[in-house]
Protein backbone atom coordinates (compact mmCIF):
# COMPACT_ATOMS: atom_id res chain seq x y z
CA UNK A 1 0.00 0.00 0.00
CA UNK A 2 1.69 3.55 -0.61
CA UNK A 3 1.25 6.83 1.19
CA UNK A 4 -2.18 8.59 0.56
CA UNK A 5 -2.61 11.07 -2.18
CA UNK A 6 -5.21 13.60 -2.40
CA UNK A 7 -6.48 14.35 -5.97
CA UNK A 8 -9.21 16.46 -7.26
CA UNK A 9 -12.52 14.13 -8.59
CA UNK A 10 -14.81 16.94 -9.96
CA UNK A 11 -16.35 20.24 -8.54
CA UNK A 12 -16.96 19.01 -5.40
CA UNK A 13 -14.88 16.07 -4.62
CA UNK A 14 -11.61 14.47 -3.98
CA UNK A 15 -10.39 11.25 -4.19
CA UNK A 16 -8.02 9.49 -1.11
CA UNK A 17 -5.84 7.23 -3.04
CA UNK A 18 -4.04 4.49 -1.14
CA UNK A 19 -2.94 1.93 -4.12
CA UNK A 20 -3.74 0.83 -7.42
CA UNK A 21 -4.99 -2.83 -6.82
CA UNK A 22 -7.37 -4.77 -5.55
CA UNK A 23 -6.19 -6.62 -2.29
CA UNK A 24 -7.62 -7.41 1.23
CA UNK A 25 -5.10 -5.01 3.23
CA UNK A 26 -5.21 -1.86 1.22
CA UNK A 27 -9.21 -2.35 1.73
CA UNK A 28 -8.82 -2.95 5.05
CA UNK A 29 -7.06 0.24 5.53
CA UNK A 30 -9.37 2.27 3.07
CA UNK A 31 -12.85 1.18 5.46
CA UNK A 32 -10.68 1.88 8.42
CA UNK A 33 -9.06 5.48 6.96
CA UNK A 34 -13.32 6.20 5.99
CA UNK A 35 -14.24 5.15 9.44
CA UNK A 36 -11.78 7.65 10.99
CA UNK A 37 -12.80 10.96 8.61
CA UNK A 38 -15.90 10.13 9.22
CA UNK A 39 -15.45 10.49 13.13
CA UNK A 40 -13.03 13.14 12.68
CA UNK A 41 -15.70 15.73 12.45
CA UNK A 42 -14.31 18.18 10.16
CA UNK A 43 -16.56 20.85 8.54
CA UNK A 44 -18.17 20.87 5.18
CA UNK A 45 -17.76 17.37 4.39
CA UNK A 46 -20.85 15.61 3.06
CA UNK A 47 -19.93 12.28 2.10
CA UNK A 48 -17.16 9.97 2.71
CA UNK A 49 -17.37 6.39 0.57
CA UNK A 50 -14.63 3.94 0.74
CA UNK A 51 -13.88 1.69 -2.53
CA UNK A 52 -11.46 -0.66 -2.59
CA UNK A 53 -8.78 1.39 -2.72
CA UNK A 54 -9.31 4.96 -2.27
CA UNK A 55 -12.11 7.03 -0.04
CA UNK A 56 -13.96 9.94 -2.13
CA UNK A 57 -14.75 12.66 -0.03
CA UNK A 58 -17.79 14.77 -1.02
CA UNK A 59 -17.41 18.52 0.28
CA UNK A 60 -19.51 21.81 0.54
CA UNK A 61 -17.33 24.19 -2.26
CA UNK A 62 -18.59 27.42 -0.19
CA UNK A 63 -17.63 26.26 3.42
CA UNK A 64 -14.28 25.76 2.09
CA UNK A 65 -14.12 29.25 -0.34
CA UNK A 66 -14.35 31.67 2.53
CA UNK A 67 -12.09 34.42 2.33
CA UNK A 68 -9.71 35.66 -0.40
CA UNK A 69 -10.67 33.61 -3.59
CA UNK A 70 -7.46 31.91 -4.01
CA UNK A 71 -6.18 29.12 -2.80
CA UNK A 72 -9.39 27.25 -4.69
CA UNK A 73 -11.61 25.37 -2.32
CA UNK A 74 -10.11 21.82 -3.56
CA UNK A 75 -6.46 23.50 -2.40
CA UNK A 76 -7.81 24.15 0.99
CA UNK A 77 -9.67 21.08 1.88
CA UNK A 78 -6.86 19.32 0.53
CA UNK A 79 -4.63 20.69 2.28
CA UNK A 80 -6.43 20.15 5.34
CA UNK A 81 -6.70 16.45 4.72
CA UNK A 82 -2.92 16.11 4.30
CA UNK A 83 -2.27 17.96 7.09
CA UNK A 84 -4.77 15.16 8.85
CA UNK A 85 -3.54 12.18 6.91
CA UNK A 86 -0.16 13.14 8.32
CA UNK A 87 -0.88 13.14 12.04
CA UNK A 88 -1.58 10.19 14.06
CA UNK A 89 -5.47 9.87 14.91
CA UNK A 90 -7.17 7.63 17.00
CA UNK A 91 -8.69 4.37 15.58
CA UNK A 92 -12.39 4.21 15.53
CA UNK A 93 -14.02 0.95 17.33
CA UNK A 94 -15.59 -1.58 15.31
CA UNK A 95 -19.31 -1.56 14.32
CA UNK A 96 -20.41 -4.20 16.00
CA UNK A 97 -23.20 -4.87 13.56
CA UNK A 98 -21.03 -4.76 10.66
CA UNK A 99 -18.79 -7.96 12.34
CA UNK A 100 -21.50 -9.96 12.78
CA UNK A 101 -22.16 -11.77 9.35
CA UNK A 102 -25.38 -11.02 7.67
CA UNK A 103 -26.46 -14.03 6.05
CA UNK A 104 -27.74 -14.02 2.24
CA UNK A 105 -30.03 -16.98 1.27
CA UNK A 106 -29.01 -18.29 -2.17
CA UNK A 107 -30.09 -20.97 -4.91
CA UNK A 108 -27.27 -22.13 -6.64
CA UNK A 109 -27.35 -23.41 -10.64
CA UNK A 110 -30.32 -23.94 -13.14
CA UNK A 111 -31.99 -21.10 -14.27
CA UNK A 112 -30.93 -19.08 -10.84
CA UNK A 113 -27.33 -19.50 -12.02
CA UNK A 114 -26.97 -20.37 -15.76
CA UNK A 115 -23.21 -20.00 -15.44
CA UNK A 116 -22.19 -22.22 -12.42
CA UNK A 117 -21.63 -25.50 -14.80
CA UNK A 118 -19.21 -23.53 -16.94
CA UNK A 119 -17.52 -21.95 -13.52
CA UNK A 120 -17.33 -25.92 -12.21
CA UNK A 121 -15.91 -26.76 -15.43
CA UNK A 122 -13.11 -23.64 -15.71
CA UNK A 123 -12.51 -24.79 -11.83
CA UNK A 124 -12.01 -28.53 -12.58
CA UNK A 125 -14.84 -29.34 -9.87
CA UNK A 126 -18.26 -30.58 -9.87
CA UNK A 127 -21.28 -27.69 -9.76
CA UNK A 128 -22.21 -29.08 -6.29
CA UNK A 129 -18.51 -28.78 -5.09
CA UNK A 130 -18.43 -25.19 -6.74
CA UNK A 131 -21.64 -24.17 -4.47
CA UNK A 132 -20.33 -25.85 -1.42
CA UNK A 133 -17.23 -23.66 -1.72
CA UNK A 134 -18.89 -20.08 -1.89
CA UNK A 135 -21.32 -21.22 0.87
CA UNK A 136 -18.29 -22.09 3.00
CA UNK A 137 -16.59 -19.07 2.69
CA UNK A 138 -17.06 -15.73 4.66
CA UNK A 139 -17.03 -12.65 2.84
CA UNK A 140 -16.40 -8.63 3.49
CA UNK A 141 -18.07 -5.86 1.51
CA UNK A 142 -15.22 -4.27 0.11
CA UNK A 143 -17.24 -1.53 -1.86
CA UNK A 144 -20.48 -0.54 -3.28
CA UNK A 145 -20.70 0.52 -6.87
CA UNK A 146 -21.43 -0.11 -10.68
CA UNK A 147 -25.15 0.72 -9.06
CA UNK A 148 -26.84 1.96 -6.21
CA UNK A 149 -26.35 -1.50 -3.69
CA UNK A 150 -24.14 -3.29 -6.01
CA UNK A 151 -21.75 -5.01 -3.41
CA UNK A 152 -18.44 -6.43 -4.39
CA UNK A 153 -17.36 -8.96 -1.55
CA UNK A 154 -13.89 -10.12 -1.54
CA UNK A 155 -13.00 -13.61 0.41
CA UNK A 156 -13.85 -15.77 -3.09
CA UNK A 157 -12.22 -19.36 -2.64
CA UNK A 158 -9.42 -18.85 -5.07
CA UNK A 159 -10.54 -22.14 -6.57
CA UNK A 160 -13.18 -20.29 -8.10
CA UNK A 161 -12.21 -17.20 -9.40
CA UNK A 162 -12.95 -17.12 -13.38
CA UNK A 163 -12.81 -14.08 -16.06
CA UNK A 164 -16.24 -12.53 -16.90
CA UNK A 165 -18.05 -13.41 -19.65
CA UNK A 166 -16.86 -12.62 -23.35
CA UNK A 167 -19.92 -11.51 -24.32
CA UNK A 168 -21.88 -9.83 -21.56
CA UNK A 169 -25.73 -10.39 -20.95
CA UNK A 170 -28.46 -7.39 -21.64
CA UNK A 171 -30.57 -8.78 -18.36
CA UNK A 172 -29.12 -9.73 -15.85
CA UNK A 173 -32.31 -10.55 -13.11
CA UNK A 174 -32.06 -9.08 -9.76
CA UNK A 175 -30.56 -10.68 -6.90
CA UNK A 176 -28.47 -12.61 -9.13
CA UNK A 177 -24.66 -13.42 -7.11
CA UNK A 178 -21.97 -13.62 -9.49
CA UNK A 179 -18.33 -14.30 -9.76
CA UNK A 180 -15.97 -11.67 -11.76
CA UNK A 181 -12.49 -12.24 -11.48
CA UNK A 182 -11.34 -12.61 -7.91
CA UNK A 183 -14.57 -11.33 -6.43
CA UNK A 184 -18.38 -12.18 -6.09
CA UNK A 185 -20.83 -9.67 -6.69
CA UNK A 186 -25.05 -9.68 -5.86
CA UNK A 187 -26.85 -7.90 -8.82
CA UNK A 188 -29.39 -5.31 -6.68
CA UNK A 189 -31.99 -5.31 -9.14
CA UNK A 190 -32.51 -6.23 -13.31
CA UNK A 191 -29.08 -4.84 -14.99
CA UNK A 192 -26.66 -5.82 -17.93
CA UNK A 193 -24.02 -7.33 -16.81
CA UNK A 194 -21.10 -9.50 -17.83
CA UNK A 195 -20.26 -10.95 -14.23
CA UNK A 196 -20.48 -15.26 -14.38
CA UNK A 197 -24.15 -15.99 -12.88
CA UNK A 198 -23.64 -19.17 -10.01
CA UNK A 199 -27.06 -18.33 -8.16
CA UNK A 200 -29.85 -15.91 -7.25
CA UNK A 201 -31.32 -14.82 -3.77
CA UNK A 202 -34.46 -13.49 -3.02
CA UNK A 203 -33.34 -10.83 -0.20
CA UNK A 204 -33.79 -7.42 -1.70
CA UNK A 205 -30.72 -5.71 -2.13
CA UNK A 206 -31.55 -1.72 -2.73
CA UNK A 207 -35.49 -0.30 -1.34
CA UNK A 208 -35.26 3.59 -1.85
CA UNK A 209 -37.90 3.10 0.56
CA UNK A 210 -35.93 1.74 3.58
CA UNK A 211 -34.07 3.91 6.01
CA UNK A 212 -30.64 2.61 4.60
CA UNK A 213 -31.90 1.94 0.87
CA UNK A 214 -28.66 -0.34 1.09
CA UNK A 215 -29.02 -3.73 2.59
CA UNK A 216 -24.93 -4.39 2.68
CA UNK A 217 -22.66 -1.91 3.36
CA UNK A 218 -18.24 -1.43 2.99
CA UNK A 219 -17.46 -3.72 5.65
CA UNK A 220 -20.29 -5.64 6.34
CA UNK A 221 -19.56 -9.53 6.88
CA UNK A 222 -21.45 -11.94 4.66
CA UNK A 223 -22.26 -15.33 4.94
CA UNK A 224 -24.40 -17.39 2.22
CA UNK A 225 -27.18 -19.91 3.07
CA UNK A 226 -27.69 -23.02 0.77
CA UNK A 227 -31.42 -23.13 -0.29
CA UNK A 228 -33.80 -24.89 -2.96
CA UNK A 229 -35.82 -23.71 -5.45
CA UNK A 230 -38.76 -24.34 -3.10
CA UNK A 231 -37.46 -21.96 -0.42
CA UNK A 232 -36.24 -19.46 -2.86
CA UNK A 233 -39.80 -19.25 -4.31
CA UNK A 234 -41.60 -19.37 -0.70
CA UNK A 235 -39.04 -16.23 0.39
CA UNK A 236 -40.18 -14.10 -2.55
CA UNK A 237 -43.24 -14.42 -1.61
Amino acid sequence: MSAPVVEALGDDALLIRLGERIDDATNRAALDLAAALRSAGLPGIDDVAPAYASICVRYDVAAWSIGDPAPSAFDRIAARLQAWLAAPHAAVEPDRTMQTPIEIPICYGGEFGPDLDAVAAHARLTAGEVASRHAQAEYRVAMLGFMPGFAYLLGLDPALHMARRASPRTRVPAGSVAIGGGQTGIYPRELPGGWQLIGRTPLTLFDAGRAEPALLQPGQRVRFRRIDPAQFAASAT
